[in-house]
């Protein structure tokens, strides 16, 4: 170790010597990474403000200060009783007011502790009736509220003694850091535990309040210590712990929603993570399944079965001419419109579970709403532009492409194709402007990578009910009518069109960021409108491989 020269013997040489540490050790140390990391940590606002305690803490001992009298609680008892004796003018009773006050009186006995330097925490008896033998054994007091305890027991079922499971983190019992996994459990409160169940057990302990004594073995293992978890999960499922038969305490167990945020606190247990709800103020974790317990579950749950490939409805709303839709079947040509190149969307079916996220916030152009052209082999007619309407290529070029797999999606459509290019979409983002797609939901997995990040809006439709109500007078272009005349809406639409969306939600949910039904036209446009001004805004959950691949 390099000799280091300290600061004068001033009451900052430690702030000093603390600051002038990175400088001297700099041609000690082997890289920039190291050097920065040694400024980091001399430069921590903590480390300073620990050490001015320190010197302040220096300056008084030599000082040495010493208390006047060690009884003031008794001088104020004393005083009170002899002005109470005294009549009572308005000073007396204003100060004895002030000496009756609770923050008064245990300023007094504080300083009394301080005085007397009785800084022992006072311990409960220890029991009379311990084995000798038994000089292992503790014996541990904690204060009951309606917090529970934070620790679960089970039966040891070679041994038969009940043992501590698991300690909740953030719970009482971690927080008293007396309790640990393994422990075995002999009394509560006095009552002998070793012929009882742990349900049994539990009965004792939530009738008891206010401080509970344990009697316990202390584990042979050591306690290895734990941070503080830092990952964050999003849920992609539903759950409720009084639900669930397999959990080992449905009242330690964690509920949620798909779609909330979870903070994982430990996964000691490969089967039971702890977790919290990101932001939650409470410090106790819940019990949730992990994902790979809950994943085995989900598949055994339902055989391996086959994922149909959506069959979308075979209009094309007028409103949308240039949006490219898909059809069942196209009436002349007897063929799927939309022929995907890739062979996943008969994969089997995906059981989501969590998936791992972190904050992330976009940065966005004002003016960044682009739809991305689609390429197409059709002929342009007169009123049509290159690059307005639709990007005409060659039938060999686009076939070509095809082969290079340049398109993020594509079809064919009366002997003429359409696709949506991977180039058109880069050559949006280049320009710092965002994309806005509409795909085929499969189509969504292959784009959520690190170079797009999207954000999925799921638009729904409403309640069949509501369609017939709101969409009686609508008309739309059917791909099946050779004339593409306007024709209204048939109850066989609104059937597809509740159908297609269970599937896709059913299949595809886990995968949309935001859901808007649309109900009413202005209300739903308006809540598109009110996400995408949060997208510039706001901080968004994303996957962790976006950001840390």
């Amino acid at each position: 170790m390099p000799a280091l020269s300290a600061g004068s013997g001033s009451d900052t040489g430690l702030y000093e010597l603390l600051a002038a540490l990175p400088a001297q050790l700099r041609p000690h140390v082997d890289s920039q990474e190291d050097l920065t990391f040694l400024w980091d940590v001399f430069g921590e606002k903590s480390l300073h403000s620990l050490v001015k305690i320190h010197e302040k803490l220096h300056y008084y001992e030599k000082q040495n200060p010493t208390p006047i009298l060690q009884g003031a609680a008794a001088l104020a008892g004393d005083l009170t009783e002899e002005l109470q004796n005294k009549p009572l003018s308005s000073e007396i009773r204003e100060l004895l007011k002030l000496l009756s006050k609770p923050n008064v009186k245990a300023l007094l006995s504080v300083h009394d502790t301080v005085a007397l330097k009785n800084y022992d925490p006072v311990l409960p008896p220890m029991p009379d009736d311990i084995d000798d033998e038994e000089d292992s054994v503790k014996i541990i007091r904690l204060v009951k509220n309606r917090e529970p305890l934070g620790a679960t027991i089970k039966k040891d079922e070679p041994t038969g003694a009940v043992v501590v499971a698991r300690i909740m983190r953030g719970g009482a019992a971690d927080r008293s850091g007396l309790i640990h996994v393994g422990d075995e459990l002999r009394e509560v409160n006095g009552i002998p535990v070793e012929d009882k169940s742990p349900e049994e057990i539990i009965q004792i302990l939530a009738q008891s309040q206010g401080a509970i004594t344990f009697k316990i073995i202390p584990s042979i293992k050591e306690d290895t210590p734990s941070k503080e978890g830092k990952m964050f999960i999003k849920a992609l499922f539903d759950y409720d712990p009084n639900e669930d038969k397999a959990i080992p305490c449905k009242e330690a167990g964690l509920s949620f929603k798909k779609g909330d945020i979870l903070q994982i606190m430990s996964q000691d247990d490969a089967t039971w993570w702890q977790a919290k709800h990101e932001g939650d103020a409470n410090p106790r974790a819940g019990l949730i399944p992990s994902k790979h317990f809950q994943e085995r579950r989900l598949a055994l749950r339902r055989p391996e079965i086959l994922v149909q490939p959506l069959q979308v409805s075979n209009r094309k709303s007028s409103g949308f001419r240039r949006s490219f839709r898909l059809s069942r079947k196209d009436k002349k040509t007897n063929k799927s419109m939309y022929e995907c190149k890739k062979s996943d969307q008969y994969d089997t079916a995906d059981v989501p579970t969590y998936e791992e996220v972190t904050p992330y916030r976009r940065q966005m152009n004002e003016n960044y709403r682009l739809v991305v052209l689609v390429d197409t082999t059709r002929p342009r007619r007169s009123q049509e532009s290159d690059g307005v309407e639709y990007v005409f290529i060659s039938k060999h070029l686009f076939e070509t492409d095809v082969q290079n797999n340049k398109f993020i999606e594509y079809g064919e459509y009366k002997n003429n194709y359409y696709g949506t290019s991977i180039d058109s979409v880069r050559s949006v983002l280049a320009k710092n402007k965002v994309c806005l797609l509409d795909v085929q939901p499969h189509t969504v997995k292959h784009l959520r990578t690190l170079e797009f990040k999207p954000y999925v809006i799921f638009i729904k439709p409403p309640s069949i009910e509501r369609l017939r109500e709101t969409r009686k007078n609508a008309k739309v272009i059917s791909s099946r009518d050779e004339q593409g005349a306007a024709k209204p809406f048939t109850e066989e639409d609104f059937q597809e069109m509740i159908k297609s969306a269970q599937i896709m939600e059913s299949q595809y949910g886990h995968l949309f960021d935001k859901t808007i039904v649309n109900d009413d036209l202005t209300v739903a446009f308006s809540e598109l409108k009110t996400t995408f001004d949060k997208l510039e805004t706001d901080t968004h959950w994303v996957p962790v491989s976006w950001l840390h691949s």
